[in-house]
């Protein structure tokens, strides 16, 4: 069986984090959200995909280049004008020979879930209960079929979401060859499967039991937490004396410890990583390749990108920072405001009581610069020596 992974778009509600990167891409515990889900997919025990690429497919390509290194066969599709889930699906129509999954690139799941899938003789959808449905498609389910697929709607008329996971029959090429373009301009796949329904075609519910969607930048957060509860203990760098580590930490190779460094996992550090003297790394922190955490530093459960730094008495918390940003001394980001209600950003109420700021790629402070709950830094953004920050900072901005 091949599988159909569909990650060619950008995920603009991501923003400033997709500026420089599809949505598939973003890090999760060190690996990109799509390297999650193969990785799914080949302990189910396929070993054959097709990647629907677009937006900055460079990255997508060169990071996985043919599967070689994981032990599959990779081949992509490119997608490069917004023409929808069922365009990209029939074009890969002549190398599907029987039934095979299609799968949203930008979605975790479990190798159980896809096998209980996989298993079926069927067309179906994953589906799953969850309390909060907006922004999500729903579908209908009466008698054990599918009755009805609703993409987002104000009103959702049911709780069980469409997971983005689907099993298909060669039946579905015939569906999308009827399928006019949605109000988007797009031929969706959702659009296809409900022509199956009207016509008596049997579109089966499949529940998935383990299931990490993203919507926003913050939901990058609670996966991370997750997926970084299961993480093993290794050291391939070098730990200097006076180093505490409280396992289960991961250490990349060529990366160095210094003395006084005191790290409470679950923690991820890449490679070529330099940590210390004297800083303070707490749980579910994940830090990329080649970044520098220096003296007084303290960090907790956040993402911080490759080549970032961030040298000198910061406090880092429950915050995403892009690559190659800079940190003056000082720099603090707040995490939690002072009457302890949920955090909203521009008015969208994020369901968390913790959450520092979401800051994109070149992003250099000065020194004591203050970055307040919720604020959201764009790309190549300059705050200067003192600079209180908050709200929404456009890319490319200067703020004294």
């Amino acid at each position: 069986m091949k599988a159909i992974i569909l990650a060619a778009g950008e995920g603009s509600r991501m923003r400033p984090l997709t500026y420089t990167r599809p949505k598939v891409m973003l890090p999760i515990a060190n690996k990109p959200i799509l390297e999650h889900l193969l990785m799914a997919a080949a302990r189910a025990g396929i070993s054959e995909f097709i990647l629907v690429v677009g937006y900055h497919d460079e990255q997508v390509r060169d990071y996985f280049g043919n599967g070689e290194r994981w032990q599959l066969k990779i081949d992509y599709l490119t997608q490069r004008k917004r023409r929808g889930t069922a365009d990209a699906i029939r074009r890969v129509r002549a190398s599907i020979d029987g039934k095979f999954l299609v799968m949203n690139g930008d979605i975790i799941t479990s190798s159980e879930d896809i096998i209980n899938l996989t298993n079926r003789s069927d067309n179906a959808i994953g589906v799953k209960d969850v309390d909060d449905v907006s922004g999500l498609g729903v579908v209908e389910v009466r008698g054990g079929q599918i009755t009805q697929i609703y993409e987002k709607t104000v009103r959702p008329p049911s709780n069980i979401a469409n997971t983005g996971l689907y099993l298909l029959t060669p039946d579905i090429f015939d569906a999308i060859a009827r399928t006019p373009k949605s109000p988007r301009g797009e031929y969706e796949i959702t659009d296809s499967l409900r022509l199956m329904i009207e016509m008596g075609q049997r579109i089966a519910p499949q529940e998935i039991s383990y299931w990490l969607d993203f919507s926003y930048p913050w939901d990058l957060l609670s996966a991370n937490e997750t997926l970084m509860a299961g993480i093993e203990a290794r050291t391939l760098g070098k730990i200097e004396d006076n180093v505490f580590i409280k396992e289960p930490v991961a250490i990349g190779e060529d990366t160095i410890l210094r003395s006084g460094c005191y790290i409470t996992g679950p923690v991820v550090i890449g490679r070529g990583c330099d940590i210390g003297p004297n800083c303070y790394i707490r749980p579910y922190t994940a830090i990329g390749d080649d970044c520098h955490l220096g003296a007084a530093v303290e960090v907790k459960s956040s993402i911080i990108m490759r080549g970032t730094k961030i040298p000198h008495h910061n406090y880092i918390g429950d915050s995403i920072i892009g690559e190659n940003c800079n940190f003056g001394s000082g720099t603090k980001i707040a995490n939690l405001r002072l009457d302890k209600k949920n955090i909203s950003v521009a008015g969208m109420d994020t369901k968390k009581r913790k959450l520092g700021a979401i800051i994109g790629d070149g992003v250099e402070t000065g020194i004591n610069a203050s970055i307040n709950v919720g604020t959201i830094i764009g790309n190549n953004t300059a705050i200067g020596p003192g600079a209180v920050v908050s709200g929404i900072i456009a890319p490319g901005s200067r703020v004294f």
